[in-house]
């Protein structure tokens, strides 16, 4: 009888090991055991943190994932994923979950396009953002009525409409003169937003965060900034009044990158709405004002496009499976594009690290600056570009490259030999990387 027993509960732990993926709806409870899970199977490679509070004191957990979690490398660029920023839009939120099941398996299959990634890549995935709308959302479930229910957190505020505003400053500056990156907070700000909007802003304050995707639902288009118009005008009026970025190509290519890769994305005619190529820029769909992507642009060094991914805000159970099959690739793609650029080091004479060096890009009027560890990294499309390094107290440092498609990763270095009077030297290893 003890034998049988025996080869039944083996029978049984086989099945469950082989069993298939089942696509469901998470609660709160479910997603943290959903991301410890993950760490438990993959603990040399996952970490589990939470960088804040919600209004009701739920965790805002995070699973990262890298060969050296709880590490910065320097020049491994660091990516992130946010969902869930709207209580009722839920499919980001289960996206992410899968995803992080999905690299955890993979890598210890030995996949070897994800072992390449996770090894050169510091992933950081926000599964919810706003995890009290969701319960409030899910209370109601797939049936919702009314649209909004569980879109704003427990304090009644839409979160993507809950950063302060910098637009309004950089588009002075454009015209004036002045700062085109990294735009300064009030002094007052912790007072102004919302306590999930404070821990997000903290958070990317604390990591040199490179790319980063922001997860919602209600339609199916690849939106990147600006999200505010310099024109004021609200949703449905058919007026274009595109306000792109700087960056506005490599934005479009970012978009397009996660569009085509998408199942039907590309398409075009999704929700009733048709958007060529299956992306847009924000403010010619319609102006949004403090919203999360543009504070990304503006504040930091992270370029976020904003994802949106479903027709309906709470999709059924059975479409799960669908909506992950047709967003998979595209989840990959996209933190594949983090290494789509140049990066390097910003040293000075005696190898020592120079952290907030502005790198700037001639022809491109936004700078990025360089972390912690003097490491910087500058998205950029194959072009020839004419880049220079400048810190206070030091002598800029200007170097020539072209950035080719499809080439073997290269790692020249610059260094002058010595400074003008009353100066001191800025020497900058620069090591492009190859767009594919």
């Amino acid at each position: 009888m003890s034998g049988l027993l025996s080869n039944f509960l083996h029978l049984l732990l086989l099945f469950k090991l082989v069993a298939p993926v089942t696509f469901r709806h998470r609660r709160y409870d479910d997603l943290v055991r959903t991301l410890y899970k993950v760490h438990n199977e993959c603990p040399y490679i996952t970490r589990v943190y939470s960088i804040g509070r919600s209004v009701k004191g739920r965790h805002l957990y995070v699973l990262e994932i890298s060969d050296y979690p709880g590490i910065h490398e320097p020049l491994e660029p660091e990516v992130k994923y946010v969902g869930n920023m709207h209580g009722n839009e839920v499919l980001g939120r289960e996206l992410l979950l899968q995803l992080s099941e999905f690299l955890c398996e993979e890598f210890r299959n030995g996949n070897q396009r994800i072992v390449q990634l996770l090894e050169s890549t510091r992933i950081h995935i926000m599964p919810s953002m706003n995890p009290d709308g969701y319960e409030v959302a899910a209370t109601q479930g797939p049936d919702i009525s009314g649209h909004l229910v569980g879109r704003n957190n427990a304090n009644g505020v839409d979160l993507n409409r809950n950063f302060p505003d910098l637009n309004t400053y950089i588009y002075y500056n454009e015209k004036n003169g002045g700062p085109n990156h990294h735009m300064p907070l009030p002094d007052n700000w912790k007072s102004q937003v919302e306590p999930e909007t404070r821990a997000v802003i903290q958070w990317i304050r604390s990591f040199n965060f490179v790319l980063s995707a922001n997860l919602h639902g209600g339609a199916v288009v690849a939106n990147y900034p600006y999200d505010k118009s310099l024109e004021h005008r609200v949703r449905g009026f058919r007026h274009t009044a595109s306000t792109p970025t700087p960056d506005d190509k490599l934005f479009q290519t970012l978009a397009k990158v996660y569009s085509y890769a998408h199942g039907w994305m590309h398409q075009g005619w999704n929700c009733g709405d048709y958007f060529p190529d299956g992306i847009t820029n924000g403010a010619s769909w319609y102006s949004l004002s403090k919203g999360m992507q543009d504070f990304n642009y503006l504040h930091t060094n992270c370029f976020e496009i904003t994802l949106e991914l479903s027709c309906d805000k709470f999709p059924r159970q059975e479409e799960l499976q669908r909506e992950w099959l047709g967003n998979r690739e595209a989840l990959i793609q996209f933190l594949e594009q983090v290494h789509h650029g140049i990066k390097g080091m910003v040293l000075d004479e005696n190898n020592n690290n120079l952290p907030e060096a502005v790198i700037s890009v001639s022809g491109i009027n936004h700078d990025v600056t360089s972390g912690d560890h003097g490491d910087y990294f500058r998205l950029l499309l194959p072009g020839t570009y004419i880049v220079t390094a400048t810190a206070p107290g030091f002598d800029p440092e200007t170097v020539n490259f072209q950035l080719k498609r499809s080439i073997p990763q290269v790692t020249p270095t610059w260094r002058v030999p010595s400074a003008g009077p009353g100066g001191r030297v800025l020497p900058k290893k620069v090591q492009p990387r190859a767009a594919k």
